[in-house]
């Protein structure tokens, strides 16, 4: 692992210690066994840091889901589309619990930086599903399963998240509609 991925994993382990707001560059390198000039070698600051390890995280985490999708091949309809990615995000949610706490929880505490980062990783599971709903309906559809998630990991429940998958998927269904479209989903 590099230096920089070091700092990436540690900047995690600080904020799932102290949360963003209280977390310091000195609890990062302390985590990670680097220097502060090493630190600024690669970040900013320690928003920067965080903002690299959360870009890091989702993609980690969307990659996961795209790859269980694909697995399904051409020929599967959306509804097994939608099970399979639902599952995977709460499978790699549930087997990294401070990486999910970072993605749901904590960078809603992050500033404005992170919000916007935030939204564009929301758009891109909003894209996910687009072909099955207008753009309203699975934005709701995507901030409802963030809202649960983010429930789940607030109880310090992480390890439960796969068992949201029967409600997220009944939720899914009834907010994209319950006839067969076809195979306008693809991850």
């Amino acid at each position: 692992m590099t230096q920089r991925e070091r700092m990436l994993v540690a900047v995690v382990a600080a904020v799932a210690e102290k949360g963003f707001a209280e977390m310091t560059v000195a609890d990062v390198v302390a985590h990670a066994g680097v220097s502060r000039r090493t630190f600024y070698e690669h970040f900013d600051d320690k928003l920067d840091c965080f903002l690299q390890a959360y870009v890091a995280r989702a993609e980690f985490v969307l990659e996961s889901i795209e790859a269980r999708v694909h697995e399904l091949g051409p020929g599967a309809g959306w509804r097994e589309r939608l099970h399979a990615g639902l599952g995977a995000y709460l499978e790699r949610l549930a087997a990294q619990p401070e990486s999910a706490r970072v993605l749901n929880v904590d960078v809603l505490g992050a500033g404005p930086r992170a919000l916007a980062l935030r939204e564009r990783v929301l758009e891109r599971f909003v894209a996910q599903y687009r072909g099955l709903g207008d753009e309203d309906m699975l934005r709701a559809l995507v901030g409802g399963i963030a809202e649960m998630v983010q429930a789940r990991l607030l109880a310090g429940a992480a390890e439960s998240l796969p068992d949201l998958l029967p409600t997220l998927e009944r939720f899914a269904f009834a907010v994209v509609g319950a006839r067969d479209r076809g195979e306008a989903w693809v991850a």
